[in-house]
Formats: C-alpha cells, sequence, structure tokens
C-alpha cells in the first residue's frame, strides 16, 4: 500500500473507477463527450451518385466516336437540391452544378471547362472525351453506407465526429455521464485569488488548473474551497461534500499539519495505496469512504499535484467515461543530458520540439523545483525517467508523456 509503483498506483485507480452511465444529449451539447453506443449510419452518404464537378451530365457511348466533332443537346438541368428526374437519351446532355444528383441514364459528368456552349447545345472538346477520362461522379454509398458502423462506444467526440454523427442524420447522441468530481484545497497559507494575503501566505492556485484539467478530460467539476489545518474543519467539509470523486490537495503527507488523511479515516476511508514511488508526487494516496465515495488526495506542491493529476486523474476519469485504456506515452530524442533518476520513477517539465528532418525532440527545463508553477506554465510535455535511470547523454530516446495544452 505504501510507496507503490506508477503502473500499480494506475491499475488500482482504473479499478476503482464508477461504472459508465448513459444518457442521450443534442449534438448542440455533445462536443467533448464520450459515445455510451455505437453510432450507425441510416442511409448511404451520399444518397445518390453525386456530380464531383460542374459540368454536363452524359451518357459515355454519346463520346465515343471518331467523329472531331461530338455535339450534345441540352435536355434540362440537376442542382444541389433539385434533381433532374426526366431520362437522358444518346445525344443529349444535363447541365449539372457539384453535389447535384446525377441523371439515373448517365453515367459520366464532362466538366464545364472541356464543353464549349451555345443556347441549348454542346461541343464536347477532345479533353472531355477520354476514353479512361474520370467520371468526376461520386458513388452513392462512396463515404459510408447505411448500417455502417461509423463511431464506436467510448470514442470521444471532436468537431469532425460531430459532423459525421450530423451526416448519420442524428439530432442527439448516446453519451456517458461526466463523474461529478470535487476538489478540496487544504492549507493555512492558502488565501483566495482578489483577497489580501498576510505576509506569510500565498495564493490558492492549484484548484483553477484542476477544474479545467477535469471539464477538459470528461469530468464535471465543483470547487469545496479551501479548508485550514483543522481537522474538525475538513471532517465536516469532506462529510458534505456529495461527488463520485473527492479530489483533495495537500495536506497528504505526515507531518503535524497534514491531517487530510486523518479526517479521511473518520469516514471510513479505505486505502488502495497510500504514497507512490514517484518523484514529484510521493504522498499521493487513493481509496474509498463507506459512503461509496472514492477520495484522490494530491500533493500541495502544484508540480506534485499537477503531474500525479496527468497520471492518476486523467486515468479515473477515463476509465469512469469507459474508454479504451491506452498508452499516452510517446517517444523523442533528448536535447540535452539528463541526471540519473533516484528510486522513484521520476517527471521532468519539458518542451517538445522537432528538427528539420522531423524527429521529436524533447528539452528538460533545467529548474524541476516543485513549487514552480512558472515552469508548468511553459512546459508541454513531461519526461518519464523509470526508477534507477543511469545518467542520460544528450540525443538519447526518453519516453514523453504530452500535457494536455489547449
Amino acid at each position: 500500500m505504501k510507496n507503490v509503483a506508477v503502473d500499480v498506483a494506475l491499475a488500482a485507480v482504473r479499478q476503482g473507477a464508477i461504472s459508465p452511465v448513459a444518457e442521450r444529449v443534442s449534438l448542440a451539447k455533445a462536443m467533448g463527450r464520450v459515445l455510451a453506443e455505437a453510432v450507425l449510419a441510416g442511409r448511404d452518404q451520399p444518397p445518390f451518385n453525386a456530380s464531383a464537378m460542374d459540368g454536363y451530365a452524359v451518357r459515355r457511348d454519346s463520346l465515343k466516336t471518331k467523329a472531331k466533332q461530338v455535339t450534345l443537346d441540352v435536355v434540362g438541368e440537376s442542382a444541389a437540391g433539385r434533381a433532374y428526374t426526366g431520362s437522358v437519351a444518346a445525344g443529349e446532355a444535363v447541365r449539372i452544378f457539384t453535389g447535384a444528383p446525377v441523371p439515373a441514364d448517365c453515367d459520366a459528368v464532362v466538366i464545364q471547362e472541356n464543353v464549349v456552349r451555345q443556347a441549348d447545345v454542346i461541343d464536347v472538346l477532345p479533353d472531355g472525351r477520354k476514353p479512361d477520362g474520370p467520371s468526376h461522379i461520386r458513388k452513392a454509398g462512396q463515404d459510408f453506407k447505411a448500417g455502417d458502423t461509423l463511431l464506436e462506444p467510448g470514442q470521444r467526440l471532436d468537431s469532425w465526429r460531430l459532423s459525421l454523427v450530423a451526416a448519420a442524420g442524428l439530432d442527439t447522441v448516446p453519451v456517458r455521464k461526466r463523474p461529478r468530481i470535487a476538489v478540496l484545497c487544504t492549507g493555512d497559507e492558502l488565501v483566495l485569488p482578489g483577497q489580501t494575503p498576510k505576509p506569510d501566505q500565498i495564493y490558492e492556485s492549484a484548484s483553477h488548473a484542476l477544474m479545467a484539467l477535469i471539464k477538459q478530460w470528461g469530468g464535471k467539476a465543483s470547487y469545496v474551497g479551501v479548508e485550514g489545518d483543522n481537522a474538525r474543519g475538513l471532517h465536516k467539509a469532506l462529510k458534505n461534500t456529495k461527488a463520485d470523486l473527492i479530489v483533495t490537495v495537500g495536506g497528504a503527507s505526515v507531518g503535524d499539519y497534514d491531517l487530510v488523511r486523518p479526517a479521511l479515516e473518520k469516514l471510513g476511508m479505505a486505502l488502495d495505496f497510500a504514497s507512490v514511488a514517484v518523484k514529484p508526487g510521493k504522498p499521493t494516496s487513493f481509496g474509498r469512504l463507506t459512503s461509496g465515495t472514492r477520495v484522490l488526495s494530491l500533493p500541495g506542491n502544484p508540480t506534485s499535484a499537477f503531474v500525479t493529476a496527468q497520471l492518476f486523474l486523467k486515468a479515473w476519469i477515463e476509465a469512469s467515461l469507459g474508454m479504451p485504456e491506452t498508452s499516452p506515452f510517446i517517444t523523442a530524442v533528448t536535447q540535452g543530458p539528463l541526471s540519473a533518476a533516484g528510486p522513484r520513477e521520476s517527471y521532468l517539465r519539458a518542451k517538445i520540439g522537432s528538427s528539420l528532418q522531423g524527429q521529436l525532440q524533447v528539452t528538460a527545463f533545467d529548474d524541476q523545483d516543485s513549487s514552480l508553477i512558472s515552469v508548468f506554465a511553459r512546459a508541454d510535455a513531461l519526461i518519464r525517467l523509470p526508477a534507477n535511470t543511469l545518467p542520460q547523454n544528450a540525443g538519447s530516446r526518453v519516453e514523453v508523456l504530452p500535457l494536455d495544452r489547449l
């Protein structure tokens, strides 16, 4: 339970996720939500053979001639939303526009650049009469066919996937309910932004990042507030918080003023793990109250809280949304030397770039002090160093965890 490996802690966090619950929302409210069911196509897209160009719909057999000139009679017009429904005989053509239905008798579109028109007669130029030339027709069902699975459960809806749902004709979509996550920060040294701090106080800043990340990752965040280092006040705040997961920040270690764990123990806290072999972030713990509410306790230092949130809080949210488990790590080449890692798995704030040849590169910041928010604000990745990693030279390949920066 103490000093567990990161992978062991991750497995416990995912296992401690809540069971996903489905609800239907309108497309206007579906951005960023996670699908609860597969999205199936109700009909072919496009539902008809459609012209890919402006020009004239024709029968290819009308173009198969050795004559130096091919003249066709224009018998109608097909525009988007206004199909031509008549027949087209050999020697005839229909004026057509991009996206319009191709008449049933036609199997090619001659683009307008390859036509000379006078009144209701067109002369098809040689470039428009090539027997192996493109048809300029998008076949019915070219994008997808009725009954096709367009999106799978567990996929997150972005702008492009929303367009696909709309193209399938759906105005509502089944998604997973967002897990409710409450954030409680602790410490006598904390004061809210906008208030006047005492000389020995600092502004509480971690909750703003955590609540934004919770929303970005798919959760529904609420702010409990700041509790001082008072056992009774912490117990009351935790007891009255209604959520699927409570995230506490600070007071998670074993000092005289680290009172979060005793307060949780009074509420029947059963720990899955009490600390993690990770740097920064060792005091991170996870468990469950007798009420069923899960609790993830993060360290008070901002960097420690953000690193462990990126590792564990995100994993809990994704598991609670029924998203498939995937590795978030990529590989890059370090631009400078890296010191050896100690007995804990280490995460270094870093910046990703690329060489002229397109190779991913990563540069660790010089100052990795866990209290520095300004360094985290400039970082877009974390370099992962397994426990007991030897010193790394510049040019070494390392695992990198990209941060969820907008």
